[in-house]
């Protein structure tokens, strides 16, 4: 329970580092890819759709080239795994990713980013006896990842990601892997 804390505390703390820096731009002009924005907020609303998680995120640019992201889960699955044949994730997560942004074409960039996150909560699946078998998903991740943003507009980007990451909690290694594929598509806000 202490490493759990710990680890939701570093989350956290990583957040609130990236609330108090301030976009510095080396050459003195704004990259067109940011246009006069420095914060996005997003949406992963293919998962929303497809497995029923909501995922939604804070992105704030600390320079032309990187930005600290904070992500919040509520329904958080273990990589892409549904829900049926009564098996319930009540799982939640918070992530902080810092993202490298590539290139400078002026409708898209690639983007690669470390992240760490904390998973809680517990998945139910029924055993072969009729009862139900509990286990604690609290877990500690650590990943990268990499994807793809389109800045369709001056207020608007969107685009895909994948990510790879190893949890450290013994109860939920015990039942699923420890590596942890993710991804996604996000649709963003530029403000």
């Amino acid at each position: 329970m202490r490493k759990s804390i710990l680890s939701f505390l570093l989350v956290v703390s990583l957040g609130v580092a990236g609330y108090a820096q301030q976009v510095i731009s080396s050459s003195g002009t704004r990259n067109p890819n940011l246009g006069t924005f420095e914060n996005e907020l997003k949406v992963n609303f293919m998962n929303l759709i497809l497995l029923g998680s909501f995922e939604i995120g804070y992105e704030r640019y600390l320079s032309e080239s990187h930005s600290l992201e904070f992500q919040v889960l509520a329904n958080d699955r273990f990589g892409f795994n549904s829900e049926g044949k009564g098996k319930i994730y009540k799982t939640n997560s918070a992530m902080t990713a810092l993202n490298f942004y590539f290139g400078n074409k002026p409708n898209g960039r690639f983007h690669m980013y470390p992240f760490a996150k904390i998973r809680f909560g517990e998945f139910e699946e029924p055993t072969n006896s009729g009862g139900i078998t509990t286990t604690d998903m609290t877990a500690f991740i650590l990943g990268a990842g990499f994807g793809y943003k389109w800045e369709v507009s001056r207020h608007f980007a969107f685009g895909p990601y994948a990510s790879v990451g190893r949890g450290f909690g013994e109860a939920a290694n015990a039942r699923f892997s420890p590596v942890e594929l993710n991804g996604g598509f996000s649709l963003g806000y530029r403000f």
